[in-house]
């Protein structure tokens, strides 16, 4: 019996379960592993104690044939499973700490400013715990963060015609050298050598299925990615190639956007994205690309089909790939395209993300609410 047919055969209370068992392996290394990138994609079941657990749960781990995976609490809680009294699996952890807040709305009035571990405390924030949270939600520590804002903001001054010694002593250096030093640690040229350089600003947003990596620049949103994808990098490498651009954490004038529209995606309330998009790459991918876009909310395409919409029947595994060099995840729809048989295959993503958001468009299950993807 093939997956479709099983799905048939089963109830509705078992569908999401069976549509991202081809990932089971992985969720399952991420409990051991208590991998928090992982938080808010899945929860896991444990048949031996009737209770559900995020992924990151401190308790002892069970063994993997008394595990069963859902995409949502509410899914554990109809299988007839509790929620766990350690990790507390109905409580929303994501959300960003009031003090987070604070810190963030600080830098954003004033981001040419250098914020030192004493400030913070005079303010009441733990230096450590700041660091901790940035580390984990934006892959660096909160200076680092800082520095790569500055470095950004200063790479535009330049840009704009200010002189690099000015631009230096405007973010605080002491001397031209040190910004130099700071400049080419984080670039790797000198200021002078970047200044035809564009900038690719990055950040990161949380989202039922896990974090995204988002890449802003002025015209518009260049990448969508989940966080944990393994061509990630090689992705980076090949946009800032093709943009000839500098990398680095901040604020893209589209980001807020992006956010906005991601989490009325996720709400079930937007069926078309509207932010400006930026997706340099071949002839070929980018015919392929705009076909993407054609596809319905809610439908899906085959490969073949896809090829046949080009004109060229023949180029099916030409399609495929162009599909997989696709770097904007959801809103150039590459999840809606599946295998002629029907089966779920070739998403960067994983299966089960594809599953998730090809049953979100059906309405298969409830929406997600805005507090559910906030940080």
């Amino acid at each position: 019996m093939d997956f479709k047919q099983e799905m048939q055969c089963t109830g509705a209370q078992e569908y999401r379960r069976l549509s991202m068992k081809w990932d089971e392996e992985r969720m399952y290394r991420a409990l051991l592993e208590k991998d928090a990138s992982f938080e808010g994609a899945f929860f896991v079941g444990v048949k031996t104690t009737g209770i559900f657990c995020r992924p990151t749960c401190a308790a002892k781990k069970p063994k993997r044939e008394n595990v069963e995976f859902y995409s949502s609490a509410r899914e554990a809680i109809l299988s007839g499973y509790r929620p766990c009294r350690k990790c507390h699996p109905l409580e929303i952890k994501e959300k960003t700490p009031d003090c987070i807040e604070r810190v963030l709305n600080l830098i954003d009035r004033d981001p040419h400013r250098r914020i030192k571990d004493s400030e913070l405390r005079e303010k009441g924030l733990d230096p450590i715990f700041l660091r901790r949270w940035f580390k984990r939600f934006h892959g660096l520590t909160f200076q680092a963060y800082l520095r790569s804002l500055r470095i950004g903001l200063s790479l535009k001054q330049i840009q704009n015609g200010e002189k690099v010694t000015d631009v230096a002593f405007d973010h605080g250096y002491e001397s031209l050298s040190g910004f130099t030093g700071a400049f080419k640690k984080n670039t790797g040229n000198s200021p002078k050598k970047d200044s035809t350089k564009n900038i690719i600003h990055i950040t990161r947003f949380q989202t039922p299925i896990g974090q995204m990596l988002a890449g802003g620049t002025e015209q518009g949103i260049c990448l969508l990615e989940f966080a944990d994808r393994r061509m990630l990098e090689t992705e980076l490498g090949i946009l800032r190639r093709l943009l000839n651009a500098h990398i680095l954490y901040g604020v893209a004038p589209h980001f807020k956007a992006l956010e906005k529209e991601l989490l009325e995606y996720f709400a079930g309330n937007r069926k078309e994205f509207s932010v400006p998009l930026v997706s340099p790459g071949t002839t070929f991918q980018q015919k392929v690309w705009n076909i993407l876009k054609t596809i319905p909310y809610g439908a899906t395409r085959s490969y073949r089909q896809q090829a046949d919409i080009i004109g060229n029947p023949q180029a099916v595994r030409a399609v495929a790939r162009a599909n997989g060099d696709n770097r904007i995840a959801i809103i150039i729809p590459c999840h809606r395209v599946i295998g002629e048989n029907g089966k779920m295959v070739g998403y960067g993503g994983g299966i089960w993300r594809k599953q998730y958001l090809l049953d979100l468009e059906k309405g298969s299950f409830p929406p997600v609410s805005r507090q559910d993807m906030s940080e």
